[in-house]
């Protein structure tokens, strides 16, 4: 049997279950210091979110600039309603969990190892 390579739909997606996963084996360290690991884990995941974000949002810019439907400048001079600016809200505290992802289990950890530890 051959596993479906078929990619569920952007709804589909359990973003908040994704964010808390934790990856198999030893995570590897390039810094003696694990606060500057941590942040260059941190700024490597926002790096990699702005790289794809920045492709996609330049394939629609061109492709409606191209087909008359906006002009550029109208996205800076754009005004979300209440509806969007609640969707903006959502988005953005899904992708802090998953930027803060390391913060998060390491604060995990910590508090699990405090409810084992004899007092």
């Amino acid at each position: 049997m051959t596993k479906s390579t078929k990619r569920p739909a952007p709804d589909e997606i359990d973003v908040m279950a994704l964010a808390y996963r934790r990856a198999k084996g030893k995570r590897p360290w390039f810094f003696d210091d694990p606060a500057v690991e941590k942040v260059l884990n941190i700024t490597m995941a926002v790096a990699g979110e702005l790289a794809v974000t920045r492709e996609r949002l330049d394939a629609v810019e061109r492709l409606l600039e191209g087909q008359g439907a906006l002009k550029r400048t109208s996205i800076e001079t754009f005004k979300p309603d209440d509806q969007a600016t609640a969707e903006r809200d959502a988005w953005r505290k899904a992708y802090l969990t998953r930027i803060l992802r390391v913060v998060t289990q390491e604060l995990e950890a910590i508090s699990d190892a405090e409810k084992v530890r004899p007092k």
